[in-house]
């Protein structure tokens, strides 16, 4: 086994499951994974700088982007996951109705608090949940009540009370004790992100990279992934 020390850089969406691998990764493989993980547009900036990492991890149109540019290695890329959208609540709160348009809308109207992510961060709950909005015609409303938060899962805010709802990725919400998943966007509303990796050009350990997406497609990441509430691909 080569223990050699294998960087990933992870947008927060796979941020629960890429920490929960990183023993099983060492276990397979004999290398340590070293995750980092910041805001899309964070992520894809500091693979457009050349920084020294192995895998990027971002939605599936960053890494093609990242790809066409010459950062990351064409060959590599890999489909790692699906996530759907959801509505984070504290845990044991009610469960508001959200299993249609309409539900949805009223919701949002009637809570006391919402944050999701900053649109300007690039993450793509935050950008399609404010289309969302805007398309029911209540942008106003609800960001008059609502906290932007640049990065991390904003189910954490929930959890300690600072905020009644909490939007993101079902990915996102799922790990965060003290808060509940209290149900999926509507199918009408709904949008499923596809987050993809692949090799860095800037790469100081390529084999450990492709080792780490050999993994990332194993048995036992297929199992972390969905713990985590994804699909994987």
């Amino acid at each position: 086994m080569a223990n050699r020390d294998v960087k990933i850089i992870s947008t927060g969406g796979l941020k629960a499951a890429v920490s929960d691998l990183v023993g099983a990764f060492a276990e397979a493989t004999g290398d340590r994974l070293v995750p980092m993980f910041a805001a899309p547009a964070v992520v894809k900036g500091r693979v457009e700088a050349g920084e020294a990492v192995d895998v990027a991890v971002l939605s599936a149109a960053l890494i093609d982007d990242l790809v066409r540019q010459g950062k990351l290695a064409a060959a590599t890329r890999i489909d790692v996951s699906r996530s759907r959208m959801g509505l984070a609540v504290r845990a044991g709160a009610p469960k508001p109705d959200i299993s249609t348009v309409e539900a949805f809308k009223q919701t949002m109207l009637n809570a006391k608090s919402i944050m999701y992510t900053d649109p300007k961060a690039g993450g793509a709950s935050g950008v399609h949940f404010a289309k969302v909005i805007e398309r029911l015609g209540i942008a106003d409303q609800v960001n008059a009540k609502t906290r932007l938060n640049s990065g991390g899962f904003n189910a954490e805010f929930v959890a300690r009370g600072e905020i009644e709802l909490g939007i993101q990725q079902v990915s996102e919400i799922v790990p965060v004790k003290g808060a509940d998943l209290a149900g999926l966007f509507p199918e009408e509303l709904q949008n499923v992100t596809t987050f993809a990796a692949a090799v860095c050009a800037s790469a100081p350990e390529p084999q450990g990279a492709a080792g780490l997406l050999r993994f990332l497609k194993s048995p036992a990441a297929v199992r972390v992934i969905e713990a985590n509430g994804m699909e994987p691909c």
